[in-house]
């Protein structure tokens, strides 16, 4: 089992000085993989609803650090971790700008990248970037993958398409991974399920959450719902990665019918959790242990591995 954090992007921990030394001491640690999410803009007035909270509200305050951009400093701070972007919304921003930086930040971080993406939830922030139409973002989701898979294999490429095309063109250097970087999928509608058999190397949804528990015979549908799109696919299912995301939303909530949510309690409750999802495929769980201070979230991270990763591994 690897284990991953998610990566401060806004808020007291968002600053260069925090994110280095949260960087550089998880690696240091034994965490395997950084996680960053993505958000762009955020428009004053939101209606969308988040879907991993109970209320719907975001559980942000409106600021964000770019991803790729961030994605590239951490890239010099760290020499072993993943880097993943966890989820990057794929129809933000332009196909071919995004196989470009996506593919440098391969070859600067000497092959660490993992391309998690998504389809996005806020309508507002769709329209404020001027991307496609949000009705279609699984659409153009699905084609922005097949550029980018163009983009790190094909030289030259072109691409004619519904949303994006263009003429033949150089787009190199190819990313250092063979053939590219891989691609894990979020979320875990059936849709997104589809997209992963067709399109990723890996499964990452968020789970572990009062409004998206992902409990164990729900989750192993989900996963035997996999397997047969896979196969469907004509492809292997074991080589499809399943990664485990567990944020801290809704603190103090909990499923109904439940005392608690996955991965919370004493280290060996934890470890009881970690068990069952390995035991079904999981090969890796990504923590939220953002608590400002700084120190704070050193100390979480530090208990982890101290106190609940050797019981299991």
């Amino acid at each position: 089992m690897r284990y991953g954090f998610y990566l401060p992007t806004r808020g007291p921990l968002g600053e260069p000085d925090a994110i280095s030394e949260i960087v550089q001491a998880g690696e240091a640690m034994g965490f395997a993989t950084i996680v960053i999410g993505d958000h762009i803009v955020f428009p004053v007035t939101v209606e969308s609803k988040y879907p991993y909270t109970v209320g719907g509200g975001f559980p942000g305050q409106g600021d964000a650090l770019e991803q790729l951009t961030l994605m590239s400093f951490i890239a010099g701070q760290t020499k072993t971790s993943r880097l993943v972007t966890s989820v990057m919304i794929l129809p933000h921003r332009n196909p071919l700008v995004t196989a470009k930086m996506l593919a440098t930040i391969d070859v600067l971080s000497k092959g660490r990248v993992t391309v998690g993406v998504g389809v996005g939830w806020m309508r507002e922030e769709f329209e404020a970037l001027d991307s496609p139409d949000f009705d279609k973002r699984g659409a153009s989701s699905n084609e922005y993958l097949e550029i980018f898979k163009k983009c790190w294999t094909q030289d030259p490429v072109s691409h004619e398409g519904e949303f994006y095309s263009f003429k033949e063109l150089s787009c190199v250097p190819h990313p250092v991974q063979k053939p590219h970087p891989p691609i894990w999928i979020g979320g875990h509608s059936k849709p997104a399920l589809r997209r992963v058999a067709k399109y990723g190397d890996g499964w990452q949804p968020v789970g572990a959450t009062s409004a998206s528990p992902l409990l164990p015979d729900e989750f192993q549908g989900m996963l035997d719902d996999l397997k047969r799109m896979t196969e469907a696919e004509g492809r292997n299912y074991d080589d499809i990665e399943i990664c485990f995301k567990a944020p801290s939303y809704d603190p103090g909530h909990v499923p109904d019918g439940h005392e608690r949510l996955l991965f919370t309690g004493e280290p060996e409750r934890i470890a009881e959790d970690l068990w069952t999802y390995k035991a079904m495929g999981v090969s890796e769980v990504i923590f939220d242990f953002r608590s400002p201070p700084v120190s704070k979230t050193l100390e979480n991270m530090e208990h982890f591995m101290k106190e609940v990763a050797p019981l299991v591994d």
